[in-house]
């Protein structure tokens, strides 16, 4: 079995996360660490056993033997780095969100087309057993016809205007850094909305602390999602069917299993594998799809990713929310 050898550009918190998981794949090796500055790849590298740290995003690119590099850096720089490895031939895993807006998602995924290069979005809540089980239960009717999703995701952050969930240079806000799983989860199981509504409650700094949004299907679902910076929510997903209901169990952007609630029936829970944080599962899907010589994950298509930007960019059209970075009519 092949042992892959990952690259990581952008060492914040989430990076940590995922080089720990790396260690619960037997074929999975961290090869090198990519910063801004040396320091601070030497000391990430130190602290996991990496044997290339280099202190800038282009000189990873002259490192030996990587075979796929995960991108975690902010927001903002997803579109650049994520074009500089595919222009270099580099295999790409992007963080969420995929890039800021659909001008720039259209573009990375023109470049990957064009190079023949691997490009997923990092969407980890995709790769956990509990969701492959929601998705095989929804499908086989347990439920019924799927009438309507609701889902939601908040926490408390402080007030910070210069930091990154406030700052609209960094594309700050709830929407983008956790309205996006809502919106991902929605999309999932129940396709393209054929209408969207959003509000929100800005921040002084012009960014959504509370984005509710509302969407409608072809189906004849719908869906009620939200986000928040400035409160606790249960961070939960229900689908009511017209047979009963699936809840994903735990947070469900990284569900530990699935509950059915069923008429004239005790609930009934199911518990599914979640090993540490989970990065690794997305990272076991990536190494599967190099094997085959996939240059598109069959799960998590770059359609799907446009798909769901396109979504995210209607959003903030409709809540008012536009980037510094952003030029007129890119968004």
């Amino acid at each position: 079995m092949r042992t892959y050898n990952w690259a990581i550009m952008g060492l914040g918190q989430i990076a940590h996360k995922f080089a720990e998981s790396l260690t619960l794949l037997p074929n999975a090796r961290l090869h090198a660490v990519a910063s801004r500055t040396g320091a601070k790849a030497e000391e990430f590298a130190a602290q996991y056993g990496v044997p290339h740290a280099v202190g800038s995003y282009e000189e990873l690119l002259t490192v030996p033997d990587v075979d796929v590099v995960y991108i975690a850096t902010p927001h903002t720089e997803h579109y650049a780095n994520t074009l500089l490895c595919l222009r270099a031939g580099l295999p790409v895993l992007c963080e969420k969100p995929f890039a800021v807006n659909t001008v720039q998602a259209q573009e990375m995924r023109r470049v990957a087309e064009e190079k023949g290069v691997f490009l997923m979005e990092a969407f980890w809540t995709r790769f956990f057993p509990a969701i492959h089980k929601a998705l095989e239960v929804v499908a086989s009717g347990t439920i019924g016809e799927v009438k309507h999703l609701a889902a939601d995701f908040g926490f408390v952050a402080p007030y910070n205007p210069e930091g990154r969930l406030f700052n609209p240079v960094l594309a700050g806000g709830s929407l983008l850094d956790i309205g996006v799983y809502p919106l991902f989860i929605s999309k999932l199981f129940l396709g393209e909305p054929q209408a969207i509504r959003a509000v929100a409650t800005l921040a002084d700094t012009g960014v959504d602390v509370n984005c509710a949004m509302a969407l409608a299907y072809a189906s004849g679902a719908t869906a009620s999602l939200f986000s928040t910076i400035a409160a606790q929510t249960d961070n939960q997903c229900i689908l009511y069917g017209t047979q009963g209901q699936l809840h994903l169990t735990g947070r469900f952007h990284a569900a530990s299993g699935i509950m059915l609630k069923l008429p004239n029936q005790e609930p009934q829970v199911i518990p599914c594998e979640k090993q540490g944080f989970g990065y690794h599962y997305e990272a076991e899907h990536v190494q599967q799809c190099l094997t085959q010589g996939l240059t598109q994950s069959p799960l998590l298509p770059l359609q799907f990713t446009q798909e769901l930007m396109q979504q995210l960019d209607a959003i903030r059209q409709q809540i008012g929310l536009r980037y510094p970075m952003e030029s007129i009519g890119t968004a």
